[in-house]
């Protein structure tokens, strides 16, 4: 047949005929990418498929320009939509059955695509691998290729002599200038096949899991986010670059949890590989899309909220599935404190507090995160609020900042003017829901060292589960806030102190979060220091209370066990 008889130009049905053709669609977002026009040419170069590959130009033209050909198609986005939306873009433009997503800094062996393709086919054709991996089809399978590092440049000077890669100036061996030399080279090792996340949900090498996976498929619990091939129709269908998210990083877990949880599998293939270049130790290649820490943060906390807490809609499988079949190290459950203050307590004593505090958060390897009204140096994460001001409203929002700023599954409540036991934190909560409150605490009087104990539930003495904690925290600091805004200061501090500090441990609010109570006592005592500016007052005699069956235990003393003499304790704050 003619192309008159079609009434078409010879191009055109050659173009018809590659469109109906094409396998495999390389989608790649770039965003001020110097080395994008490289990296389609060595998949131009290494394809023996019919891939195509589509770039998405966001906010930039590339140098050098980017090669012609017909399997190339590029998308000029003035305004750039982050990487995830152009990664979409780009899928919904996909002619093929399959899509690889791709950084721009990348290489292949050649072959690459048509491996990946014949593997494909190959776990189709296989019932024993099909059965293996838990599917009806291969069409559940997101696979990447076997990951190499990548040594694309060195800065050479006019003697020859070479620096790998970063960082740039002048040359270290004669001091002349240097300039970029092209290597494109793909490192002979290492070569990663599976990967991990840890309990904040960071990227993790595992080279235990691959050594003990010798074969041509090996499992992978996540992916490392740069390379990644799924069909197109599984892309859509899981919204496999969700928009809930900021544009960048997450990507290889949200890819891992959504192919996993959603009845998929995750395959290394160590049939072929692919080079990415990383990061270098110069700073001369890094990000080009904005990745500021706390949008990495909440992306970390959103991959939490949806695969960690199985919020994610269409999971199919539990998170603990997912746990329970690859058993990843360092997964026991954290241990961490909160410690919260107004930066308002004498230094002789707040000093002392801190350092007990970090010395038992060295010895037991748990972190301190610190809200404060001023910059402090103190534990291991930080969080400020400097322009509210010391009240009730201000240390209920202090609480919500450090909970949401630590990642520890429990916590424990610490404040300032506490000397805490290092026995306190060997504690573990039985029950995910409840509160519990140490009650082998002394209090100690300020300045004549006067000693008093009796069962008392402290906010100083909590130690929960974290999530529970947030839940019940910011529906307080929200209820708070509202009475501020509501209520005259006499009325609002009634209002406060009838909802009290301690959670759970009354029924005077109709809390929409309800949770239980609960006590223990560590091995030996905390030590409250009452030196008058608490936030809230203690009373040192029975007949002050007109509760006598709240006052069990009751022991007065100069001295607290394993402290010794509370006279001696004063002067040691003094």
């Amino acid at each position: 047949m003619t192309t008159e008889l079609l009434g078409l130009p010879t191009g055109r049905i050659l173009e018809s005929i590659f469109v109906n053709m094409i396998e495999l669609s390389i989608i790649i977002p770039a965003r001020n990418e110097e080395f994008l026009s490289h990296t389609i040419q060595d998949i131009l170069k290494n394809s023996e498929a019919n891939t195509e590959v589509i770039a998405i130009l966001e906010g930039y033209l590339p140098e050098p320009a980017l090669p012609k050909d017909d399997r190339v198609t590029i998308i000029y986005n003035v305004e750039p939509k982050g990487q995830r939306e152009a990664s979409n873009q780009a899928a919904r433009m996909a002619k093929g059955k399959y899509i690889m997503k791709l950084d721009a800094h990348c290489c292949f062996k050649p072959g690459f695509d048509k491996v990946m393709l014949d593997s494909y086919k190959d776990i189709d054709n296989d019932p024993e691998l099909l059965k293996k991996f838990g599917i009806t089809s291969s069409d559940q399978i997101t696979m990447l290729p076997t990951m190499k590092n990548f040594h694309i440049f060195d800065w050479m000077c006019d003697e020859g002599h070479r620096r790998y890669q970063s960082p740039s100036g002048p040359c270290e061996t004669c001091g002349k200038p240097t300039e970029k030399d092209i290597v494109w080279h793909a490192k002979p090792s290492p070569n990663n096949v599976a990967f991990r996340f840890d309990k904040t949900m960071h990227f993790q090498y595992w080279g235990a899991w691959q050594n003990k996976h010798p074969e041509d498929f090996v499992e992978t619990m996540s992916i490392q986010g740069s390379c990644f091939m799924i069909t197109k129709e599984k892309y859509h269908e899981l919204d496999i670059c969700g928009n809930e998210f900021n544009s960048w990083g997450q990507q290889g877990v949200e890819v891992a949890c959504k192919t996993w949880l959603s009845g998929g599998v995750v395959l290394g293939n160590r049939r072929t590989w692919y080079a990415h270049m990383f990061r270098t130790r110069g700073k001369d290649f890094g990000f080009p899309y904005q990745n500021p820490q706390d949008k990495i943060n909440d992306n970390r906390e959103l991959s939490r909220e949806l695969f960690q807490r199985d919020g994610w809609p269409k999971a199919i499988r539990k998170f603990q599935w997912l746990m329970d079949k690859f058993n990843p190290p360092d997964w026991e459950e954290s241990k961490g404190m909160i410690f919260y203050t107004p930066n308002d307590l004498d230094e002789k004593i707040a000093k002392p507090v801190r350092e007990n505090l970090q010395k038992i958060a060295e010895e037991k390897k748990m972190i301190i995160t610190c809200s404060s009204l001023k910059r402090m140096d103190m534990g291991g994460k930080h969080v400020r609020f400097p322009s509210m001001k010391k009240g009730y409203l201000t240390m209920f929002k202090q609480i919500v900042g450090a909970l949401e700023k630590s990642t520890d599954e429990i916590v424990f409540f610490t404040e300032h003017d506490v000397l805490y036991h290092p026995s306190h934190f060997d504690f573990v909560p039985p029950k995910k829901d409840v509160f519990y409150y140490n009650q082998n605490v002394w209090l100690l009087r300020m300045p004549d060292g006067h000693c008093l104990h009796y069962d008392v539930n402290q906010l100083s003495g909590l130690c929960v589960y974290r999530e529970t904690a947030l839940k019940h925290f910011r529906e307080r600091y929200e209820m708070t806030e509202k009475a501020f805004n509501e209520l005259d200061e006499t009325e609002f501090n009634r209002f406060v102190r009838n909802m009290g500090f301690e959670p759970m441990t009354h029924g005077r609010i109709a809390w929409q979060n309800k949770f239980e109570h609960d006590t223990w006592k560590s091995e030996a005592p905390n030590v409250d220091i009452k030196h008058g500016g608490n936030a809230t007052g203690q009373r040192w005699r029975k007949d002050q209370y007109r509760n006598q069956q709240l006052l069990i235990n009751w022991i007065e003393s100069d001295e607290i066990p394993s402290w010794g003499k509370g006279i001696d304790i004063v002067k040691r704050l003094q």
